[in-house]
């Protein structure tokens, strides 16, 4: 029988029950967190008094044959053991007998996989963050070959040409979305620093344990403050589900981007083969499928952040079974997120970029803000300015007239100061090269930026 289900209860539980309550199905993903969890647990005890120096040993010799077994796959799984930390525990008292039990004294189950999951977030968030510098790494490389090409596109708002941008400044934008990802999945890591061991159950415990010095074999650098806030709190896992579900919507948006580019009628990118499918019926098709399931999953990382924000809106302290639905959301955000950034990275390194075709495509109408500039320039104060410009955009559009062809005469009916040399400033190289504000597109700024992007990535 369970050891959960033993001392007070003599009955053997409902079938569908035991079914219903198991955890081992997805909490064992944290067996060597809890091995490594429950080696500094014994060592503690043994250092304290609590129990004996060979039978701590003893404990921690069983514990590390455990770590072997699970690293080749031969341990033992039990599923009417119930969840991870009582298979490791039947599995401990198996190899080294009655003294195995001893393990968990001055602790309980409720700081034990707190600090499983605490251990695996830590992990887990150092992971993320090298992914995440991975794709950064891919989105300068190329950066820095378009910026070397000089490669211009059209710039958008509300998916409107706007003004033209430089490529490389384009592609530096969602850089820094992902370093502000990263820099959020450093805090996330930091508040994972914190060990809750010793709170046990809820109050604390009556034994003389030395939680200072298991936080620190543990590599924490501070404990919690109060027992039941420790084996409460899940705040750190809800920063690490809002950290995926923020990068999981800038992978989205990359996404949504590369399967526009990559239509016909835009015609910015090729995807590379590796990274596209065919139709089942139409030869000709090759559709952005990575690009659109990262799109795609980027649903079920909001749905796991709100997921456990439900469990926790209604939850009495201290602990309550329901914090077990904590961990198949937190799994499934790190595989998910992991599986994103790898397949986007892979997407970015091997993207054929159609530079012709994005300089041709920028419409000499994205170019008469410096039009107005010019104006403002002149003197003419730029909403005077602006509707000036706006008139003759529209009055082109009307006659189906281009700009660049209108007579000094035509443009002095709408301006003075508009004149063949305000028209010669409409090319798209020279408006680019005009940004010259900081954090610009500007060539020199963009070139600045490059430079500032590589620190990051020694960081």
């Amino acid at each position: 029988m369970p050891k959960a289900w033993e001392g007070r209860f003599t009955g053997k539980p409902d079938v569908r029950a035991e079914a219903f309550t198991s955890s081992l199905a997805f909490d064992r993903r944290l067996a060597v967190q809890d091995v490594t969890g429950s080696i500094a647990h014994a060592r503690m005890l043994a250092r304290s008094g609590v129990i004996g120096r060979q039978e701590g040993e003893l404990i921690v010799a069983g514990l590390e044959r455990i770590r072997e077994e699970l690293a080749d796959g031969t341990f033992p799984f039990r599923r009417e053991a119930e969840d991870i930390h009582l298979n490791i525990e039947k599995r401990l008292v198996e190899l080294i007998g009655p003294v195995g039990g001893k393990l968990h004294t001055a602790r309980s189950r409720n700081d034990q996989v707190a600090l499983d999951l605490h251990l695996y977030l830590r992990e887990t968030t150092d992971e993320v963050r090298e992914a995440i510098r991975r794709l950064q790494r891919a989105l300068f490389r190329r950066a820095a070959e378009e910026l070397e090409s000089g490669t211009i596109l059209p710039g958008y708002t509300h998916l409107q040409q706007a003004q033209p941008v430089l490529l490389a400044h384009h592609l530096l934008a969602y850089f820094w979305m992902l370093d502000r990802d990263w820099e959020r999945f450093r805090q996330v890591d930091d508040s994972c620093d914190r060990s809750p061991l010793g709170a046990a159950a809820l109050a604390g415990t009556s034994f003389p344990v030395d939680p200072v010095w298991t936080a620190g074999e543990l590599g924490f650098s501070r404990l919690y403050e109060n027992s039941v806030d420790a084996v409460s709190d899940r705040d750190f896992a809800c920063e690490f589900l809002f950290g995926c579900a923020l990068l999981g919507a800038h992978l989205s948006r990359l996404a949504e981007e590369l399967v526009i580019w990559s239509t016909r009628e835009f015609g910015f990118i090729r995807f590379a083969d590796a990274y596209a499918t065919g139709s089942s019926i139409m030869p000709q098709k090759k559709n952005p499928d990575t690009a659109e399931l990262v799109r795609g999953k980027t649903g079920r990382l909001y749905g796991n952040l709100l997921g456990l924000l439900t469990v926790l809106k209604g939850l009495p302290l201290a602990y309550g079974s329901d914090l077990q639905e904590d961990k198949e959301k937190v799994f499934d955000s790190a595989d998910t997120v992991l599986a994103c950034l790898d397949v986007a990275e892979g997407i970015c390194s091997t993207l054929e970029f159609r530079r012709e075709r994005m300089r041709e495509m920028v419409d000499e109408t994205s170019l008469v803000t410096d039009l107005a500039d010019h104006l403002a320039s002149k003197g003419v104060p730029f909403r005077e300015a602006h509707a000036m410009v706006g008139k003759l955009v529209r009055w082109c559009e009307e006659e189906g007239r281009r700009l660049s062809s209108l007579t000094t005469a035509e443009l002095g009916e709408f301006s003075i100061h508009l004149d063949q040399e305000a028209v010669a400033l409409l090319d798209p190289a020279a408006v680019v090269a005009r940004r010259r504000s900081p954090g610009g597109t500007a060539p020199g700024r963009v070139a600045e930026e490059l430079t500032r992007a590589r620190k990051c990535l020694m960081v």
